[in-house]
């Protein structure tokens, strides 16, 4: 394993994976259908909740000017799949300007990117066997999408501060106040003329959730389980695979620490798809050619096969549970250390 350092450890191949006999046994039934059924449910509650689907919580707006909105039921509830165009770069505290999370996200890239490139270099593109580069590979896409996203809020920011001769105003406008449109019309509160998010902002925010599910899983998997298991073998970690297992945590809570991102339970359903098209990768990749299993809670010829499998995809709701917490705590601190300026919806 590239990860090793001064190790005489290696994975073993139990059986020849490519053979019929292989993949023709209950235990792969039953792993399928564990694979199967999440995946369903996971479709079926993206159709459910993903997006906007009442008529009535969408804003529409023609040439950048701001309508007059219909009047609404302010005890009704958004949908929980709604997200706003500028809940992507908007920092969730109003002393904070746009520019400091944006900086801090190509700090983030930078760093992940240099950690990735680098670490293919050392070992080759083989890393990608494993599910912990393939995670890591997701983090760095969130922070780079996150840095071009970014800067398109900053300048979005900026030229409404620029075209407002007041521009302290700026803020209370952000919160829901009104204030007067240069025609001398009264502008409508930020809740009422919010714009809905686009494509990238929705896989932005979705790709954020992916990511949180699955450096927790990553991460526990790797530090509760493997590493006692290499210190039982006698084994070193290089460099590497303890960064890997380290700055993705680091930077993930610190963009959550800052930005304005929902965190709605439902889209736990893409981090099981995510989970779900690895495992479906691993077994294309063992059909066509005999291989080792990365991980050994894969290997199908195990009759404790269907208990791994079961037991891994049960994982998840904790490793998503412990996020949804994180978030939690960070709407009760915020919102009772800075009740004037903490500006995100509670999730």
């Amino acid at each position: 394993m590239g990860f090793l350092k001064g190790s005489t450890w290696e994975p073993v191949m139990t059986k020849n994976t490519s053979s019929s006999s292989y993949w023709i046994n209950w235990r792969v039934l039953v792993c399928a259908i564990w694979l199967i059924i999440p995946l369903v449910f996971s479709f079926f509650l993206i159709s459910k909740y993903e997006g906007p689907h009442k008529g009535k919580n969408r804003v529409h707006f023609e040439n950048n000017t701001v309508p007059v909105p219909e009047e609404e039921d302010e005890d009704e509830e958004e949908d929980a799949g709604i997200l706003y165009e500028d809940e992507v770069w908007r920092p969730c505290l109003k002393g904070i300007h746009p520019v400091w999370l944006l900086a801090f996200r190509v700090l983030a890239f930078v760093v992940i990117l240099s950690v990735l490139v680098l670490n293919v270099a050392v070992d080759g593109g083989d890393i990608f066997y494993y599910y912990t580069q393939w995670s890591f590979a997701l983090i760095t896409i969130y922070f780079g999408l996150g840095s071009v996203l970014s800067m398109y809020g900053c300048y979005q920011f900026l030229k409404r501060v620029g075209g407002n001769t007041m521009s302290n105003q700026v803020t209370d406008a952000e919160i829901g106040t009104s204030t007067m449109l240069s025609n001398g019309a009264k502008e409508a509160p930020e809740n009422r003329r919010q714009i809905i998010a686009g494509f990238w902002a929705y896989l932005f925010q979705i790709i954020f959730q992916m990511n949180a599910g699955a450096v927790i899983l990553t991460d526990c998997v790797f530090w509760l389980i493997i590493v006692p298991f290499l210190e039982i073998k006698d084994c070193n970690l290089n460099f590497f695979i303890i960064n890997m297992h380290t700055i993705n945590a680091i930077f993930l809570l610190g963009d959550t620490a800052l930005n304005s991102l929902r965190f709605p339970w439902f889209r736990i359903s893409y981090f099981v798809i995510w989970t779900v098209i690895y495992v479906i990768f691993q077994w294309i990749a063992h059909v066509c050619i005999p291989l080792w299993w990365p991980y050994p809670f894969l290997d199908l010829s195990s009759t404790f096969a269907p208990l791994w499998y079961f037991l891994v995809a049960l994982m998840h709701i904790p490793c998503y549970g412990v996020f949804i917490l994180i978030m939690k705590l960070k709407y009760v601190l915020l919102s009772k250390w800075f009740p004037d300026s903490y500006m995100c919806m509670k999730s």
